[in-house]
């Protein structure tokens, strides 16, 4: 019974363990924020970005989104921020959709949803190492 229904959960169980750990990696969320969004924002997500001095409207200071929302970090808000959902407007422009970005480069014949997979887990990431940097 090594392909039976109890190997076919004991896998899935096992896989539903794994993901919420590899997504929760914060090296994952830290690398993408300082390859996409620290220009904008800064190193520290202060909105010190080197494209500060620039942008006609400034780049909030993301380490204080948990503090300007009584002490709860706003996840799912932030969520939508990243993958363009909230429309957010930032130096006359919106936001660059980072889904789509995120996503991008997973498109695959044999899979037309893993791009969509691998750039929430990405967005996830992101949001999920905004949430260790509230001050």
């Amino acid at each position: 019974m090594r392909n039976g229904p109890l190997s076919l959960c004991l896998a899935a169980a096992a896989l539903a363990v794994a993901l919420p750990a590899a997504a929760q990696d914060e090296t994952i969320g830290k690398q993408l924020f300082e390859t996409h969004c620290a220009v904008c924002h800064g190193v520290s997500a202060r909105g010190d970005g080197d494209m500060s001095g620039i942008m006609t409207i400034p780049a909030p200071d993301l380490t204080l989104l948990a503090h300007n929302n009584h002490g709860d970090f706003p996840m799912l808000k932030v969520v939508h921020i990243i993958d363009g959902r909230t429309g957010i407007r930032a130096h006359g422009n919106p936001m660059p959709l980072f889904a789509e970005t995120f996503g991008a480069a997973d498109v695959s014949g044999m899979d037309p949803y893993g791009g969509v997979i691998a750039a929430r887990g990405r967005v996830m990431s992101v949001a999920l190492y905004l949430e260790t940097l509230q001050r």
